[in-house]
């Protein structure tokens, strides 16, 4: 087993999730592994979520240890020996702290992007409101989701289970790609009660995805998170 490289709690993970022509994904599918269907349908998700308790190598970097993540991603899986490993592919990753971003990116072949990122919670009796926040002057971002403040438990063999329970992480690299672990135990979800996402998709993740700023994502919801390990990354060809 790989040894550690990152420890974090990841928090809050807010989780919108789009039905997208298999097609579209194939430019950025890492070799050696194939798209991962969920009843017959691709998907992609815009996922924003707190880092928090951050450390590489053990060591807690002065001024990245709490930062937002936004990222897009979709979901892949690949057969190794006698099992499939479930894992997801970020087409962006998007933080406020450079030194992230130079370290995925140089290490894991990640697509890191460092921009402005803004969080806000609040707490009110029944309802828990999350937003989160990326971009500058016209061109920011958010996504904003108002829950219940419970948590239920994943529903086997449900969408929500199958957006949450992958435990690879994959990047395509320019002659190899990326293997990595990710550990946490089981999530559970917090119920919606009402969403907003503006996301300039094209100007963010790439032209081929503006068309996703006039779709109405499958399913949104909120995931509570928790201690999270990154294994050290492994490369392969083919």
């Amino acid at each position: 087993m790989a040894g550690i490289f990152l420890e974090a709690k990841w928090t809050d993970l807010i989780m919108a999730n789009y039905e997208v022509d298999p097609t579209s994904l194939l430019p950025y599918l890492p070799s050696g592994t194939e798209l991962d269907l969920f009843e017959g349908k691709c998907y992609v998700s815009l996922v924003g979520f707190m880092f928090e308790e951050t450390k590489m190598l053990g060591v807690k970097i002065p001024f990245h240890v709490n930062f937002e993540e936004v990222n897009l991603r979709f979901y892949v899986k690949r057969k190794y020996k006698d099992e499939w490993r479930r894992g997801v592919v970020f087409l962006k990753e998007i933080v406020r702290k450079p030194a992230i971003t130079f370290v995925a990116n140089t290490l894991y072949s990640e697509n890191y992007a460092t921009h402005p990122t803004y969080s806000f919670k609040e707490r009110k009796e029944e309802m828990f409101t999350v937003s989160y926040k990326w971009g500058w002057g016209k061109n920011k971002n958010e996504i904003r989701f108002v829950s219940d403040n419970k948590r239920y438990p994943l529903i086997p063999g449900s969408k929500e289970e199958f957006i949450t329970e992958h435990y690879w992480g994959y990047a395509k690299g320019r002659n190899h790609t990326m293997e990595y672990a990710v550990e946490h135990p089981c999530w559970e979800i917090m119920g919606c009660r009402e969403y907003t996402i503006n996301c300039y998709f094209g100007k963010v993740y790439g032209k081929e995805f503006t068309y996703l700023e006039k779709e109405k994502p499958s399913s949104v919801f909120m995931a509570g998170g928790s201690d999270i390990i990154v294994r050290k990354g492994v490369k392969f060809t083919g």
